[in-house]
This record gives structure tokens, sequence and C-alpha cells, in this order.
């Protein structure tokens, strides 16, 4: 080419229409092209042979561009743009122990990460393909014999094995003759062994070094990749699921079902195993259990596993780790992805897109921090408080998440948060410091409410001091039984000019000489009358009566009047007895660097709390209630001489040893409270009737509803009220303390181990519905027919919560239930037919369906004696006489209903057995009685069941509560019954 000619080198072939954009590749030799024949095409400059060709339906292609740094290319065309890369990027890489081994370039190179060495270790085969993605796939390395198996997806999916010779490291200028094959995926599985995937027959092949096959299993699974699992062991992935495979023994060692996965990363100890897809990260045991799943809203890369146990990974944009329990954060940004390869304490080895080598430095301190937490290493966590910059919101609402507020509270400054940290770990040392700071009545009113959950009375009384909530005070004086205070409290009021408190405090003390002048002084005379002669203050009485002349009411005569006295208390009530327990790890030491005697200065702030009373009244100061109560005893300290410090005479000083300071002081705490009883009861059972016992109402309906199909919980309720009110007994410790609940368990005895808890005791027993049901039979026979059918519902409503030991028990209640049913059906027909009095057709249809259902025996021969006595009263002599000929094939032992039936059949004989009306009954078809209308439900008809009792309906009632049981849904869908433990082994 010069200025004025330019010759052609050569001519590509093949668009079919105009060419629009040409250009050069930057990193490849290839040409790339679009054209208006709506594809672009890819060309390779050295064979000048067309290598690939993208389409697009109904778009022409107009221009090209190439990103300036990224393997990226962008095309034009009719509707918009396209982003794409002709080739994949990540480099097939294998880490073994300090050395890396990984191919760049058509060359297997050797990276050592404690030199940082890199060098070139032998050449490899150009793939022969014209196609593009042809590359090396994956790698493995036997670290014994020195050999790499290098997969790829050239023929379909093909491997290539290399021994590298010892003395040829570094060197890279050995060309071998690799022994090939075909196969979808290749590994090591142990040291001169290694596995091949035949996808077309789903087995592998076991080959050794000469790549001659010694072994061939067949997958359990229809596998497409397989990754090494461990010595003789395989990780085959399917396309939801991943199993390992034991190639010795044939057998399946785990099963895991996951989202489709890309990669497999074993630690260092092969314990764990993290399965990367595309948006997800399933962390799993060597078994394959499942320990936690993390899910990414954009593409997971690469990852590797940390000395620590933590899963360090990659994203677009990210690296992140993953704690043991899926705990998760972000460590730092990236410019550019990356391929983690080694993570070793605060640094990151990795390769980059190019397939360079790259080592970058991270700051380990928050997940350190967080995993240190997670097993309870706290001797760490004190280390890392003392020593690290660990700061920041997201920290403090993590360790409040996971129940550390008070840790949490090491890290915060700010008043507010310590507050709300201090009151959620109990800590109220530190909440009252807070609230004195930020004092603002809410606060102090939320330390009032903890203080009191943790039966600090003092701190009650110090908190509704600061709000000026007199009426709580006043309250707290008197259940804690504290007189004195409250009669302070009465004087406050007064001087306040606060009747209704004056009222309040006067009938809290039992002081009725107050109440009554205090009643005189507002004007209310009638009251302080009535309560002055009620309470026998004669002479108050007589007093008031004279002012009120002819006004005087009247006491109701011939009544024992009650006295509004309190009792008095037998002892002051301070605060609960705590036990005394060593200070934890969290709890000091942090906070106190720097003071002296923290503890004597706490205490002596919160001496004596009653006295720092703000009491807004003019003339007094805080607290000085004194001056009202005892005018002249003001000054009693100065009077008293103070603390008395006389001087004493003292033998000359002597050496005496000093003891040496307890280094670790003890502290008054609460106790931790265990896990309840009841919430131990819900855990260990599915079982409705146990939930109910516990309390927790809310599980007990949703596991009926699952397995019952039960939508209706009215009946239930006073079921389920019984339950949990007889499951539990209470004890009452002392009079401040509140009411102590009890969980009554089943078969407890003294020489149970406190450490088992058996089943809650259930009040409703199987035992008491069989005497339920023998005494509905009896009220059945004697005629009592609404009271036998309450008794017969009130079966149905209990069986659902009762407990039964053995799967014969289990088969009674079943049978229990289908008894039941029947005799409800039955009854309610009898009970309809009893009330239409001007409708004998349906009189005898009610009847005649009565007779289908299945009764006792006696029962069966009272409803075939009704049927026939009303069938035939009414003409119908065909079913009267089928009605009679029934009764006499149950053998009745009466003899007056043996020769009842018998004249009624003869008389229906001579009477042509023809029925006057036509019934709505064919005795000769087998049928069931729908439970809503009353109708007969031939063989054949649809119909629909009750999920609970069973009883049948026409279609037409599907979705309405069932009206037999009067529980369950007609029509749902439901598991089951569930009444034993021995139904869940």
């Amino acid at each position: 080419m010069n200025d004025t000619k330019a010759w052609e080198v050569d001519t590509l072939r093949g668009h079919m229409n105009n060419v629009s954009c040409v250009m050069f590749h930057a990193r490849q030799d290839i040409i790339v092209s679009n054209s208006e024949d709506k594809s672009i095409r890819v060309w390779d400059v050295t064979k000048r042979t067309g290598v690939q060709t993208f389409r697009r339906e109904h778009d022409r292609f107009w221009i090209l561009a190439a990103h300036p740094e990224m393997n990226l290319l962008a095309a034009g065309h009719d509707s918009g743009m396209i982003v794409f890369k002709l080739e994949r990027e990540r480099p097939a890489f294998s880490v073994s122990g300090d050395s890396l081994y990984y191919v760049k370039d058509r060359f297997l190179r050797f990276f050592e990460f404690s030199s940082q060495k890199d060098n070139q270790v032998i050449p490899i085969r150009r793939p022969g393909s014209t196609s593009l993605n042809q590359g090396p796939r994956t790698l493995s390395y036997s670290p014994t014999e020195n050999a790499v198996l290098i997969c790829s997806d050239v023929d379909g999916g093909s491997y290539e094995l290399y021994v590298v010779p010892r003395e040829s490291a570094g060197r890279g200028d050995n060309m071998q003759d690799a022994k090939r094959g075909l196969g979808g995926s290749a590994v090591f599985v142990a040291r001169n062994r290694f596995a091949v995937l035949d996808k077309s027959s789903n087995q592998v092949l076991v080959k050794n070094l000469k790549n001659e096959i010694v072994k061939k299993s067949t997958l359990p699974v229809a596998a497409d990749a397989i990754f090494y699992a461990g010595t003789g062991s395989l990780l085959c992935r399917a396309e939801d699921r991943v199993v390992i495979f034991d190639l010795q023994q044939r057998t399946v060692l785990g099963d895991l079902q996951t989202p489709f996965v890309k990669y497999i990363v074993w630690s260092n100890d092969m314990e764990s195993v993290a399965l990367l897809s595309k948006h997800a990260i399933i962390i799993a045991s060597k078994r394959l259990v499942h320990r936690c799943t993390l899910h990414e809203t954009i593409r997971v890369k690469s990852g590797a596993w940390d000395d620590n146990g933590v899963f360090i990974y990659t994203t677009l944009n990210h690296i992140k780790y993953c704690l043991p329990n899926g705990d998760s954060g972000i460590i730092r940004t990236l410019d550019v992805p990356i391929y983690i390869t080694k993570v070793s304490g605060n640094t990151i080895y990795c390769l980059d897109r190019d397939g360079r080598n790259r080592v970058i430095a991270i700051d380990a301190t928050e997940y350190v921090f967080k995993l240190a937490l997670i097993k309870e290493r706290f001797d760490h966590v004190m280390s890392m408080i003392r020593n690290s910059q660990l700061c920041g919101q997201a920290m403090i609402a993590y360790l409040q998440q996971k129940g550390f507020p008070e840790v949490a509270l090491h890290f915060v400054r700010d008043e507010r948060t310590r507050f709300n940290l201090a009151l959620e770990s109990g800590n109220i040392q530190i909440a009252v410091a807070s609230a004195k700071e930020i004092d603002e009545k809410d606060h102090w009113y939320r330390l009032g409410v903890e203080a009191l959950r943790q039966g600090n009375a003092s701190i009650v009384e110090y908190a509704y001091q600061r709000t000026k909530n007199f009426e709580r005070l006043s309250f707290l004086y008197l259940v804690t039984g504290n007189i004195e205070k409250l009669s302070k409290m009465l004087r406050i009021a007064e001087i306040k000019n606060d009747v209704m408190g004056q009222f309040h405090n006067a009938l809290y003390l039992g002081d009725v000489r107050e109440r009554v002048k205090i009643l005189e002084n507002v004007g209310h005379l009638p009251l302080a009358y009535v309560t002055a002669a009620v309470h026998g203050l004669t002479e108050d009485a007589e007093r008031i009566a004279a002012e009120l002349g002819d006004n005087v009411p009247s006491l109701p005569e011939g009544r024992v009047p009650s006295l509004l006295v309190p009792p008095p208390p037998i002892m002051c009530g301070g605060d609960w007895p705590l036990l005394r327990v060593t200070r934890g790890i969290f709890g000091g030491g942090l906070d106190n660097v720097g003071r002296a005697g923290p503890e004597e200065d706490e205490e002596a702030s919160r001496a004596d709390w009653g006295d720092d009373l703000d009491l807004g009244v003019d003339g007094l100061d805080n607290g000085d209630v004194s001056m009202i109560v005892e005018d002249g005893d003001v000054n009693e300290g100065d009077e008293e001489g103070g603390w008395e410090l006389e001087d004493i005479e003292l033998p000359p000083e002597v050496d005496t040893p000093k003891t040496a300071l307890v280094s670790r002081s003890t502290v008054f705490v609460a106790p931790t409270p265990g896990m309840p009883v009841s919430q131990i009861w819900i855990q260990k059972s599915s079982l409705a009737g146990e939930h109910a016992a516990a309390g927790n109402f809310d599980t007990a309906m949703r596991l009926l509803s699952r397995q019952l199909g039960i939508k209706n919980f009215a009946p239930l309720k006073p079921v389920f009220l019984d339950l949990h009110t007889g499951s539990h007994t209470y004890l009452r410790a002392f009079t401040s303390a509140p009411v102590i609940p009890l969980a009554v368990e089943k078969g407890w005895s003294e020489n149970s181990s406190p450490n088992v808890r058996n089943p809650p005791a259930l009040v409703y027993k199987f035992s008491q519905l069989d005497d339920k049901l023998r005494s509905a039979y009896k009220l059945t026979t004697e005629g009592k027919f609404g009271e036998a059918l309450k008794l017969f519902l009130s079966i149905l409503h209990n069986i659902p919560v009762v407990v039964v030991e053995s799967r014969r028990e289990v088969d009674e209640v079943k049978e229990l239930i289908t008894i039941a049913k029947e005799y409800v059906l039955g009854l309610r027909m009898e009970l309809k037919r009893k009330e239409l009095k001007d409708d004998p057709v349906r009189q005898q249809e009610l009847a005649a369906y009565f007779t289908h259902c299945n009764l006792q025996r006696v029962h069966l021969r009272l409803v075939l004696v009704s049927a026939m006595t009303l069938c035939f009263k009414g003409g119908n002599y065909n079913a009267a006489a089928n009605f009679a000929r029934r009764l006499l094939e149950t053998d009745p032992t009466i003899e007056a209903q043996v020769k009842r039936a018998r004249q009624v059949l003869q008389a229906c004989t001579e009477r042509n057995m023809k029925d006057a009306n036509q019934l709505n009954y064919d005795f000769r078809n087998p049928f069931v009685v729908c439970g809503s209308t009353f109708v007969p439900i031939y063989r054949g008809q649809k119909d629909v069941a009750c999920s609970y009792c069973g009883s049948r309906f026409v279609p037409s009632i599907e979705g309405q509560i069932c009206s037999v049981c009067d529980l369950a849904v007609v029509g749902a869908d439901a598991s089951g019954l569930l009444c034993s433990p021995s139904q869940m082994r």
C-alpha cells in the first residue's frame, strides 16, 4: 500500500449482504465483522477462515466497538445494542499446598505462594478446532506423580494428560506428546489413577497414567460433571443435585439438592465444601450435610477457605466472606473481577482475567471477630475489643441481632444507643448512668419498667421519682409494704393540694380518720359521715351529723359492713434476692480503666434514692420530706454527730503482710433464664394437644388445620383452655414476687432427671372418651337424643387433642371417630324428623335413612321399630315390610318387638306390599346419607368427604364447614390424624 494504491492481500467471503463494519481484535489474531445480513462473523487471521457466526432474526448490524481495557465487544443493530465477549476468561488452575499450576497462553505455568516465583513449565497443545471457547476449562494435578490433567470442550469434551519431568520445571521448552481421550470431565482420584466421565453411558472410567481403563462404574445420577471429593471418591453434579460417590464400594456417601453448581471448593482439611452456583453459595460438610446457603444478586466468580474455616469468595465487584453459620459481609470492593486461588491470613492470592498472579491485602478483623463470637472464644473477643478499631452501626446491629448486646455496649458512645443496649442486656447500672445523661421522661419510664422486671425496687423508686410519677410511686410503696414512705407520699399530696392523691394514699394506708378529713374538706359530708359511722368513729360521725342536720344519710339495716382497710404488711419488701455469681468476661474491666473504686462509687450514688425526690413544692429541698412530717427533726444528722469517728488508742504499727487484692469481683446478677418447659414441649412434639397444653394455641391450630383440615376452632376454645390450665400449676413465693408457673409433666417422679423433660400431662384422656361413649349410649337408649348428641359431639371435639401411646390405641381412636360420626348424623336426622310435624313423607324418609347408620344392635332395633311404625301408619307397606324383615334378622331379645314385626309383615302382605307415597329411598341400592341435606347419595354418584370425621356430602357442600363434626372443611386437603408419638417414629 502506498499513497495512491492499495493491494488486496486476501478476501474473506461469507456475508450475504453489505458488510457494515470490520475491526481487528486487540488481543487475539481474529477479525470481527458485521453486516446487514443480520449476522456477526469472527474470522481467523492466520487461516483466513470463518471461526464463528452470531445471528439475530430481525435486526441488521451496523457498527462494532471494542472495550479499551476489558475483553468486551459491542455491536449496534436496528433495535438496539448488544455487549458480548468471545471467549471465557477464567483461567484453568489447581492449588496443591504451596503451589499453583495454571494455564496461560498455551503454557502450563507454576507459581509458588511463599516465594511468589512464577515459572513456565511446559507448552501444551493448541486446540485444532476452528471454533472459539476451546481453551482449557479445568485442571487437575497429582503432586506425587507430578501429572496434570487438562480438560477442554474440544470434540464435545476431551482431556489431555501431561506428566511433567522434575528437571523441566522452570525451563518450559520441552514439548510433550500428551495422552488424550474423550470425556466430559477428568479428575485425579488417587496417586496414579484418574476418573473420566462418559456422559453417553453415564459411567466413570478409572484409568492409569498410561491412559488405560482399569475400572468402570455406573453413576447413581445422570451426571454432567465430576469433581474430586477425596481419595477414591467423586462429587457428581446433576442438574438439580450433587452426590458423593465412593468408587471402591460403589455407594452414595452423601446427597444434597442444590441449584446448578459450577465450581467446587474444598477446605484444607476436606471437612467442608463450598458449592458455587451462578448466584448462590451452599456450604456443606464432607458428607453433604447442609450447613447454610448464601444468595447473591450478582454473579459469584470464585472462592477459597482461609485458615479459620471462613469461606472467602468474590463476585464481579466485591470480595466477601461467609461464616459457618451463614452470616456474610463485604471485605473490600474490586475494580476488575479476580479468581481467588488461596487465602493466607490477611493476604489473598488470585489470578486476574489476563492470567497474571496478584496479591491483595485485606483487613480480616471484622470476620475474625464475628467468628470468635460464634465459637465463643471470648478471650479473643476481649483482645480485639481492646486493640482493634471495630466500630460502626453495622457492627452494633450485628452484635444486637446475635444476642450480644453487652459486647455492643463497648463499641457505643452515644448515650441513647447505650441505654437501649443496656436495657436489652439487663445491665441496669449502665442504663441508669445513660438515663442520667439523657434525662428524658420516656427513658426514665423504660428504665423503671426494666428495673421492675428484674425486681430492683430501689431503681424503680428512683425512676418514678425522676418522672414525678407519684401515683406509681405510692402503689410501689403499697406493694412493697413501705408504710413509712407511703405516709410521706400522703403529706406530699397534701402539700401539692392533690385531693385524689391524698385519698388514694389514705386508702392505701388504711387511715380512716384521714379519709374522713379529706371528704369533709372537699364538701362530701354524707360520704364522710358514712365512712366515719361504718368504721366506728362515733365522735366524728356525731359532729358531721350535726352539720348535716336533717340530711343525715341512713345506713342499711341488717347488713355487716365490709371495711376498706388493707391488711398490714408483715415485712417491708425491697429488692428481690439475686444469685451471687462471678462477673462475666464482658461484665467489667473495659469501662473501668482509670477509675478508682467503681463499685463503691456506684453504691454510694444509690445509697438512699428515696431521699433524692424532686417534689416541685415551694420551700422544700429535694426529697426533704422530714420538714413536713417532723418539724423539729430536720437536722437529725448534726445532733447525732455524723458517723461518730472518734480517736482511739492503737498499739505501735507492726509489719503485717498485705493481702493481695482480689482481681475479679463478685456481683449480684440475675440468673440466666433457661428455656421454658412449654417451649421444650413445642420443639419436641408435632401433636396438637401438647402444643395447646404448652399455651401455644397458634401452632396447635396450624397443626390441626394441616392434619385434619379444621377451620372452625370456636368449639375447641374451651378444650384448649382446659388443656393449658390443666398442665400447669402455680406457686406463690412471697408477697412482692410474681406467681411462678410450674409445668405438670406426664410420668414425673422424684427420681426423674432434671435435664430430661417429659411431655405434658393432659386433662383429656382416651379412657375418659370411653366413659363418655358409654354415657352417650345410655342416653340414646333412654331416648334423650339432645343430651346424647351433645356427648357424641364432645367426643368428636376432644379427639383432635387426645394423645395415646400405642398404634393399637391409634386405631381405636380412629374407630371412635367413626362411631361418634355415625351417631351424630343419625341423631341430627332424628331431631330434624321430630321438628317436621306437617310433613309425614319427609318424616318417613329421615326415619328410613336413620336405619342405615352404623349403630349398636340395640339402637338399630329401636330405629327399625320407629321407621317400621311410621311407614306402616303412612301407608307405605313395602317399606314397612322391609324394616320388619330387617328387624327380625337382628334376632331381637324383646318378645314384643318380634311379635310386632311379624304382625306388620303379615298386614303388609295382605295389603299387597304397596306404598301410598313415593319416598326418596331405595333400600335395594346401597347409599350414604349427606350430612348436610340429609338426602341419599347412591353408589356411583359423586360426593365429597369431611377431612376429619369422614362424613359424606353432595358436591355442592364442598368448601363449607362440616355440619356433623362442626370443625373441618368439607373436601379439604389433610395429612390425617396424628395423636401418638408412635406415628412419628
